[in-house]
């Protein structure tokens, strides 16, 4: 049978969605080691890679369901649900492109203010104190306040890595975003091919 028929179809629906399910697990696994050996302190940060990573998870197992069994309803919502993720998924991957170093330096100030577990976390992991001056009067985790003269601020340490982390991060986003908007096409066309296996009125 030619690629474009329905087992091809259903073929590379599947397989698209047995790397969604693997994405989806790596993040889980990610998150969980890095809470389990300390790397990273924060609850809302762990809980919330463990969300993406499970919602992911959720996507794929509709999609796969819809695939083996040729499942209209689950296939429809299926291919709304990955439009919608595609649309901000694309968004947010620009968004990361375009920044400039002033809106990146707002980003991270805003960042550094909204968790005190994170802000202990940079300084610490990047032997840092305060975010644009060091405030000597303040605990800092870091191993250099114990001569705060030779403490640099986080802002100017995050700004050297903030450019190659946003391009990453847009990078891969827009990867995926296309793989989404693939799924979305594969889902459409999947749809409305006849299982040549069932009888005429099984697809009805």
């Amino acid at each position: 049978m030619v690629c474009g028929g329905f087992v091809c179809t259903k073929n590379a629906l599947s397989a698209l969605n047995v790397v969604y399910v693997m994405v989806g697990l790596l993040l889980i696994g990610v998150a969980a080691w890095g809470k389990w050996f300390g790397l990273v302190s924060s609850i809302s940060v762990v809980a919330g890679v463990i969300g993406v990573g499970v919602f992911l998870l959720l996507v794929a197992f509709v999609g796969l369901c819809g695939a083996l069994k040729h499942q209209q309803v689950l296939l429809f919502f299926y291919m709304v649900i990955l439009f919608i993720v595609f649309v901000l998924q694309f968004s947010i991957s620009c968004a990361c492109l375009a920044l400039n170093t002033d809106q990146q330096n707002k980003l991270l100030e805003v960042g550094w203010n909204k968790s005190e577990v994170t802000k202990k976390d940079v300084e610490k992991t990047l032997n840092c104190c305060g975010f644009s001056s060091v405030v000597y009067n303040s605990s800092c985790p870091a191993q250099c306040y114990t001569t705060p003269q030779t403490c640099d601020p986080c802002s100017s340490i995050l700004q050297k890595y903030a450019s190659e982390v946003l391009r990453f991060v847009g990078s891969i986003g827009l990867f995926f975003s296309f793989t989404e908007i693939l799924g979305v096409w594969l889902t459409h066309k999947y749809r409305n091919l006849k299982d040549p296996r069932s009888n005429p009125g099984a697809f009805l």
